[in-house]
């Protein structure tokens, strides 16, 4: 089993930037694809970024450009850099992490999540 840690959450004005972070303990597997995800209040959660184990990543449209998703895999961490940030990107944030390197559809295992909110 894994535990998912997130931190760095916050308030900020738009414009302003947030680094989070999360850390997985509990399991002595690889872990495979790191990705954060979030959910605004009354919408369904949606992907925003994720990360291969080799370090591939990818990122929704919305935050392209903004966002910067990055892997310690020594540490089993991930971190997710958010500048620029808009009203619309808030959301509660939640870490994932897969077994599978490859597998988006898996659900993997899940953090508490983590509460940004970016005021105008």
């Amino acid at each position: 089993q894994v535990q998912l840690v997130e931190s760095g959450g916050g308030l900020v004005q738009a414009g302003g930037s947030l680094r989070l972070s999360c850390a997985a303990s509990g399991s002595s597997l690889r872990i495979g694809v790191m990705a954060w995800y979030r959910q605004a209040p009354g919408k369904q959660r949606e992907l925003v970024a994720f990360i291969s184990r080799g370090g591939n990543k990818n990122y929704a449209d919305s935050v392209k450009g903004r966002y910067t998703i990055s892997r310690d895999n020594a540490k089993k961490s991930t971190y997710l850099q958010m500048n620029n940030l808009k009203p619309e990107d808030t959301a509660v944030y939640y870490c994932n992490a897969k077994d599978s390197d490859y597998d988006l559809n898996e659900n993997g295992y899940w953090g508490q999540g983590t509460q940004v909110t970016v005021s105008s």
